[in-house]
């Protein structure tokens, strides 16, 4: 948890609430808690840059919040320093709902999503559209060169808070390649037992 977690979230009504269902004493330790620069460690740095995708909220003009998931190759999202991220963002539905939220108001909150370890990482951060044509340097740092997908902009995000959540209620979910990691070594034992049930000696497995 950053130094400006509380200070970002915990707003008047989300202590009331806090007070209501029993929470307020525990969290009453950071009311008041320095508002230092966030800084990614090496923890969140490699996390974030093992996703292949998370969840973007941006909040409208008319004051609607809109979630949009972001998907890419995994370390599409990239860590520029120690509190800045950003991402090539790809040519999508060309609605440009976030884009526009964007402009308007510049609070994000991402969240990032393990689900196959059940871990869960939420930012909070100040975003910044960049074009190729204002910092071509940045955008090509950002893009991914092996991946097709038509790179419009690049959003950098200035971090200014983030947390861990708990595991509780994160149900296991895999990749393709997740499942193929897992199985391929039963896969192989059941080859290496077909060869044997066989009698061939040659012990060349066609798995």
């Amino acid at each position: 948890m950053s130094g400006n977690f509380a200070q970002i979230s915990f707003t008047p009504a989300v202590r009331e609430a806090q007070t209501r269902y029993g929470s307020r004493a525990a969290y009453s330790r950071l009311d008041g808690a320095a508002t230092e620069a966030t800084s990614l460690s090496s923890n969140e740095a490699a996390f974030i840059t093992e996703r292949d995708g998370f969840y973007q909220a941006t909040v409208s003009e008319t004051g609607w919040p809109y979630v949009q998931y972001r998907g890419g190759p995994a370390g599409f999202l990239k860590v520029l320093d120690e509190r800045t991220i950003g991402y090539a963002d790809f040519r999508g539905n060309r609605q440009y709902l976030s884009v526009g939220n964007m402009n308007g108001n510049d609070r994000v909150s991402l969240i990032l999503m393990d689900y196959a370890n059940r871990r869960r990482l939420k930012i909070w951060a100040r975003a910044r559209i960049v074009h190729r044509d204002e910092a071509p340097d940045l955008v090509a740092k950002l893009e991914m060169p092996d991946y097709r997908a038509r790179v419009e902009r690049a959003i950098v995000l200035t971090v200014e808070a983030f947390d861990w959540n708990c595991p509780q209620h994160i149900e296991p979910r895999f990749t393709e390649a997740d499942i193929k990691a897992r199985v391929r070594p039963l896969e192989e034992r059941i080859c290496h037992l077909e060869l044997m049930l066989s009698g061939r000696t040659d012990g060349v497995c066609e798995c």
